[in-house]
């Protein structure tokens, strides 16, 4: 048995779910998002739009790996449509900031040139201060691969720290050269 595949997901009032074939569609607030769910694999059941579970039609191996996942996406998807996820990056370095120059991030990173980040439609971009910068989107995915790759420009380095970080992380600091 699945821990996380038993548990039902719960729907807030402003969403909406509805299954039809093998596409679950579901639409809140921040928009609309559709997941393909293998009927032939899982049976999935809305109770009233108030709560949606998803149960294999027999247990083995390939689908106790897959009733968790299926779950989880599922509940991502409900928390992204209504709620939405975000990440905060901080900028620690002398001269490192970030500015907005329309559908571009401008990052001075310590290189000997900006670098400019394409922002992508579905994810919203703000620049709080100039070291200081959310990421905004309904797909928990695609906010996540973001943050990955702004971070992957200047990775915080363990002597000064300096680098792309989210908030809250951790750095482990070496100890420099000793005389």
């Amino acid at each position: 048995m699945s821990k996380i595949g038993k548990i039902n997901i719960s729907i807030p009032e402003k969403v909406k779910v509805a299954f039809n074939g093998n596409l679950l569609n579901i639409e809140g607030p921040l928009g609309k998002k559709s997941l393909n769910i293998d009927t032939k694999i899982f049976e999935l059941k809305i109770e009233e739009g108030k709560s949606v579970s998803i149960k294999p039609k027999s247990i083995n191996q390939d689908t106790k790996r897959l009733w968790g996942m299926n779950r989880s996406l599922v509940n991502n998807a409900i928390i992204g449509t209504s709620s939405g996820y975000s990440k905060i990056l901080e900028l620690s370095g002398v001269g490192y900031r970030a500015t907005l120059k329309g559908k571009q991030l401008n990052l001075q990173l310590g290189f000997s040139h900006d670098i400019n980040f394409d922002i992508p439609d579905s994810v919203k971009i703000t620049v709080e201060k100039q070291t200081i910068i959310k990421i905004n989107g309904s797909d928990k995915q695609e906010v996540g691969m973001i943050a990955s790759k702004l971070k992957s420009l200047r990775p915080p380095e363990p002597y000064k720290g300096k680098g792309i970080k989210e908030q809250g992380q951790y750095i482990l600091r070496k100890e420099g050269k000793k005389k």
